[in-house]
């Protein structure tokens, strides 16, 4: 493997294991936020219980995370520095905002929350959680806002071979990366919903702390019923924005290969066969359908990966099924919540969905992962869409360098992610602490 592959995999790793951490930090301190708030208004006991159970695995779920998006904002200098030197202009100045507003703001909250329940206000207390939360997803949108601009750059020049920062307003309005916060926000809500729901589904199973954990499991529901439904929409208003600014990553999620003038068909079923430029099996083609999901009009034109020479699109098979998995997986979701809503007044009744729903916790996380394949592998081979390519980005260094830090950080994250695996699972299984 040479370095350009070796940097490529460190970072899909350190970025996988991240995100581990992230989608729960954002829907749980919610859901924590929202618990302590019931409390403060409604002075019952159960609900501050709830607020410290449920808080206890935010916590443990943010340390561990922390630590894993440090090492990520390193390799932008050490595995990308030509990256860096072109466009670090304008990716930095999101990534330092990120870094000495957001993020030190729901720190210092968090910390006042922490060791702030004899100390403070209840109603104070509950501001600090508020805050964490607001901040949490904030510092989730000025990395995004970073992403996004390397998904459709705008307000920039060119000069002296690098791109520079012409218009702030332009590069925090751009509509990209607000339609990929909302996805990506929606489906963290998703993550913490179906999460709450898990975890009191395998305590009510058990007929502990039964009025906790129905509290905790409506909730929980409520966010997923909502959110689930939100994702699917909003996503369709995302992938038009694809279709306008990225259409050989639309082809790629439909394996899409020739152009068609008079509209586009979707199958709801195929197999791509990227060697032969084809798919070796298609079923159910429905005429028109990807035109009108794309432009609104079964008679829009949309372009095929033929259009693009081969060295230029996206690697199709991934992307395709990336984005099935993630299409497949949130209408699961809709599916999941609402029978959970229409069993909500005799949970403790049906053990199935019960079941169910405590085996479900990793879907959401799966869905998330598949959905951020489809949005960096089906950018490829550009690093910043249009711009620079991943293969012009990568630091001029040894391969043996690389190796070392791909395995010592694979290494890493892996005692990283089965400390996180063992902690939050050794403390939702225990349960609260007794009133």
């Amino acid at each position: 493997m040479d370095v350009l592959l070796l940097s490529r995999l460190q970072f899909a790793m350190a970025t996988m294991f991240h995100f581990i951490f992230v989608p729960l930090t954002l829907g749980l301190s919610v859901l924590v936020a929202i618990m302590e708030t019931k409390y403060v208004r409604t002075g019952d006991e159960t609900y501050k219980r709830m607020t410290q159970f449920w808080g206890k695995l935010f916590v443990i779920n943010f340390v561990l995370g922390v630590v894993t998006g440090i090492t990520l904002e390193f390799q932008f200098g050490t595995n990308w520095s030509k990256y860096s030197e072109y466009v670090g202009d304008i990716f930095g100045s999101l990534l330092a905002i990120e870094a000495t507003v957001a993020f030190f703001l729901e720190s210092t909250f968090l910390g006042a929350w922490i060791f702030g329940w004899k100390k403070l206000s209840p109603k104070f207390h509950a501001v600090c959680i508020w805050i964490v939360a607001i901040a949490s997803n904030l510092s989730a949108l000025w990395i995004i806002l970073a992403n996004g601009w390397m998904q459709h750059p705008v307000g920039y020049i060119m000069r002296n071979g690098r791109a520079e920062l012409n218009s702030f307003t332009d590069v925090i309005t751009n509509g990209f990366a607000w339609q990929q916060f909302l996805h990506n926000g929606f489906g963290s809500f998703i993550v913490g919903g179906f999460f709450v729901m898990g975890v009191s589904a395998y305590h009510l199973l058990r007929k502990n702390e039964i009025e906790l954990f129905t509290k905790s499991f409506k909730l929980g529901l409520y966010f997923s019923l909502i959110f689930s439904f939100a994702v699917a929409l909003q996503g369709h208003a995302h992938a038009q924005e694809v279709s306008h600014n990225q259409p050989e990553k639309l082809a790629a999620m439909e394996a899409l290969w020739e152009t068609h003038e008079d509209g586009a068909p979707m199958a709801l079923f195929l197999v791509p066969d990227e060697k032969n430029e084809t798919n070796s099996v298609e079923i159910m083609r429905i005429p028109g359908a990807l035109s009108f999901l794309a432009f609104n009009s079964f008679s829009a034109p949309v372009k095929g990966l033929k259009e693009w020479p081969k060295e230029d699109r996206p690697p199709v098979t991934l992307t395709f099924l990336s984005f099935r998995a993630m299409v497949g997986l949130g209408t699961l979701f809709i599916l999941l919540s609402l029978w959970a809503w229409k069993s909500r007044n005799n949970l403790t009744e049906n053990k199935l969905l019960l079941t169910v729903l405590m085996f479900t916790v990793p879907l959401p996380y799966v869905s998330m992962w598949a959905g951020w394949i489809v949005a960096e592998v089906g950018r490829q081979p550009w690093i910043v869409y249009g711009l620079m390519k991943t293969s012009d980005a990568v630091s001029p260094i040894a391969t043996s360098q690389v190796a070392f830090s791909f395995f010592a950080l694979t290494f890493l994250y892996s005692v990283l992610g089965l400390a996180e695996i063992f902690l939050i699972t050794k403390f939702a299984l225990k349960g609260p602490e007794k009133a």
